[in-house]
């Protein structure tokens, strides 16, 4: 399986369209504090006229990955070859160094519900997501990185840690892993498991993406909101993160309440400054 060659690493921010004027806007062709962009597929599946033109306008200059939020890889129904096709198209159009989605469904019946939505961790969803999984790679002709999503409630069916469930699912389809720590942080305090046994469970060689963001704690719960600043909670578990994966490729997510392009630029840098930390004192 084939996919983009360009340089993916460093850090890097979801791309939104109010950010489109101070990156194009750059005289210096690249921004010195961003590697990277990330956009979510369904934005750009099937469009023409600007939002096409701005996105190859950015993809010129930075490497990119495509993250998806309806493949619905955990659903009953069988795959959506349209949505499949769309996703290719662009793919192809994009050349993205990574292309994911996550461990979840997201409706029935062709009804899109709009939400990652959680799945019973048994071995007959292993086999049915590995099954899916096999099929939407081989169709695409790449590797798919599959994200663990903010969870709830769970399943009295339940009967595999997610992290080995996880494992697992990359074993049998030698699909890759996007971590994405705030949603360890937000589970674990939803369901009370151990960020630590979490991260040391993930098999190290298949994360080739992390994902940051805000959330909301309620004080019983925690739901992922993508509208605020990471928190420090979630940092120190970023810097732990890194102790055992060492170096991945790092982003910023953020959906809503979107500040000002040079805000999240320098909330990148947190990141980055405490991913060379942990390297180097690693080293020392």
């Amino acid at each position: 399986m084939t996919h983009s060659t360009d340089a993916f690493a460093g850090f890097g921010l979801g791309l939104r369209a109010k950010h489109f004027p101070d990156i194009l806007n750059d005289e210096t062709g690249k921004h010195t504090g961003v590697d990277w962009f990330e956009i979510i597929s369904e934005n750009f599946m099937r469009v023409g006229g600007m939002p096409i033109n701005n996105l190859m306008r950015v993809r010129e200059r930075y490497p990119m990955a495509m993250h998806g939020v309806s493949l619905s890889i955990g659903a009953p129904d069988p795959l959506d070859w349209e949505y499949l096709e769309g996703l290719r198209d662009l793919i192809e159009r994009v050349d993205p160094s990574v292309v994911s989605d996550h461990l979840c469904w997201t409706g029935v019946h062709g009804v899109n519900l709009h939400d990652l939505l959680p799945l019973p961790l048994t071995e007959e969803t292993l086999n049915h997501v590995s099954s899916r999984i096999l099929e939407v790679q081989d169709f695409l002709k790449r590797p798919l990185a599959i994200e663990n999503a903010s969870t709830y409630v769970a399943f009295l069916a339940d009967a595999i840690p997610e992290w080995e469930f996880l494992t697992e699912l990359t074993q049998r389809t030698g699909c890759n892993l996007l971590l994405d720590v705030n949603n360890v942080y937000v589970s674990a305090f939803n369901h009370g498991f151990d960020t630590a046994k979490y991260i040391a469970g993930i098999p190290a060689d298949r994360v080739v993406q992390i994902h940051l963001a805000g959330h909301e704690n309620n004080g019983d719960h925690i739901i992922d909101t993508h509208d605020a600043p990471v928190v420090d909670p979630v940092w120190a578990l970023y810097e732990k993160t890194i102790e055992r994966l060492g170096t991945v490729p790092t982003m910023i997510e953020r959906d809503d309440n979107i500040p000002p392009f040079a805000e999240l630029v320098a909330e990148l840098q947190t990141a980055r400054a405490i991913s060379d930390r942990t390297i180097k004192d690693a080293a020392a």
